[in-house]
């Protein structure tokens, strides 16, 4: 229906262009705890039940009364394991033997190490200067019953569900998964494990972007390599809006002849091509097809991922319904020089390396071609350049994005 193509933008602008036309429509479904990693959280989690549940023995030691008067052995009246509810309470003068997680009797204000005490029959001597407290677990000191466990919109990771199953939760509801069909086009590609004519390239971009995609949640649909043709790319793209949530693709964003995604998309949809102050990562398109968002990735293998990494996640959590934080920056300092023309932010792939001080630090992988797919593979993550930087010297304090870090 339309294309445009829009002035110039930062990365920055790009990100929030992106978030903007997106939203977040998929469906709640509740689903077992065993499978919930990974998981979008789709509502706010309120605590069923106290962290913990009761006032609990810290430490393997002894109960007792800290206002008791301190230097004389204390009478062992009983004994509670963890989940033995001790048979009395103590009076003063008297100790209850207590192990990890035990329930404190009533009387117990102090938990005193096993180590600490001298222990003969039923008596037992207590050092001097135990506070009330001490190696105590008070009830809720985690989270309180009612109060904010887990917030909506985050991605549930494995210390998420351990804090889920303590509070007794066996379901969780969650977003349905984000469904994404992908497909490649250009006539010069070849599925992997088959023969390589002349002036032929293997179809490395869509198994790298759906590895992505897959990293990040989503449910892809690989749809292959669809001819260089309008009327092929049309027709895929036309199946593809009935049961998808998101269209991606890489190459056929320029505007050469052969290039058709393109005018397909523009044909039956709205395509807005973006030219982003990003190296490498260029061209990269945003449209719609029938309401369904659209994203166009560069042809070159690495510009793709990163264009993919920096521009195409927001979008990819926005409309997963997660909650979108910038990734973490880790100031790391700089193992190499490097000159260069500014105007464009610039993600450089990097190696983490421990200098001759011991220090740890940031080294370029070598070549950083956008069709360096080598480069990728060897990094740990990106230097974060800014538009107006020229130089780097060693030792300069540099922004580092660890790839684990984007892919999650």
């Amino acid at each position: 229906m339309s294309t445009s193509c829009s002035t110039s933008l930062s990365v920055e602008q790009a990100i929030q262009a992106v978030r903007a036309q997106a939203h977040c429509r998929l469906a709640t479904e509740p689903v077992p705890l065993t499978v919930a990693l990974g998981r979008v959280l789709a509502e706010d989690l309120i605590a069923p039940l106290s962290l913990p549940p009761y006032d609990n023995a810290a430490v393997d030691g002894y109960g007792i009364r800290s206002t008791d008067q301190a230097g004389l052995p204390r009478r062992v009246v009983s004994r509670a394991a963890a989940g033995v509810v001790a048979e009395c309470p103590i009076g003063p003068g008297e100790a209850v033997r207590l192990f990890t997680g035990s329930l404190l009797p009533h009387g117990v204000d102090a938990v005193v190490m096993q180590e600490e005490c001298q222990a003969k029959g039923d008596l037992v001597l207590i050092p001097a200067g135990v506070a009330s407290g001490t190696n105590c677990r008070r009830a809720g000191e985690d989270v309180r019953r009612g109060h904010l466990a887990l917030t909506a919109g985050m991605r549930l990771r494995p210390q998420d569900l351990g804090f889920i199953a303590a509070m007794g939760l066996s379901t969780l509801p969650v977003r349905a998964p984000l469904r994404v069909a992908l497909f490649s086009t250009g006539d010069e590609l070849r599925e992997p494990g088959n023969p390589l004519p002349p002036g032929c390239i293997y179809d490395a971009n869509r198994r790298a972007i759906a590895a992505c995609l897959t990293a990040l949640g989503c449910a892809v649909t690989d749809l292959g390599m669809i001819p260089d043709q309008v009327t092929a790319v049309t027709a895929a793209l036309r199946e593809a809006i009935l049961d998808h949530d998101l269209l991606v693709t890489s190459g056929g964003m320029s505007v050469g002849e052969e290039d058709h995604v393109r005018t397909a998309v523009s044909d039956i949809g709205t395509l807005h091509l973006w030219s982003v102050k990003i190296k490498p990562g260029k061209p990269i398109a945003i449209g719609t097809v029938a309401d369904v968002p659209f994203l166009g990735l560069p042809g070159n293998p690495v510009a793709a991922m990163v264009a993919f990494l920096i521009i195409g996640r927001p979008l990819v959590l926005t409309l997963a319904g997660r909650s979108f934080f910038p990734p973490p920056v880790y100031p790391m300092p700089a193992g190499f020089v490097l000159t260069r023309s500014p105007g464009r932010r610039e993600f450089l792939r990097v190696c983490l390396d421990t200098g001759s001080d011991g220090v740890q630090q940031v080294i370029l992988c070598q070549m950083q071609g956008a069709a360096v797919l080598s480069s990728m593979s060897r990094a740990d993550g990106f230097v974060d350049l800014a538009e107006t930087v020229e130089k780097v010297q060693p030792g300069e304090m540099l922004r580092f994005l660890s790839l684990s870090d984007l892919l999650w």
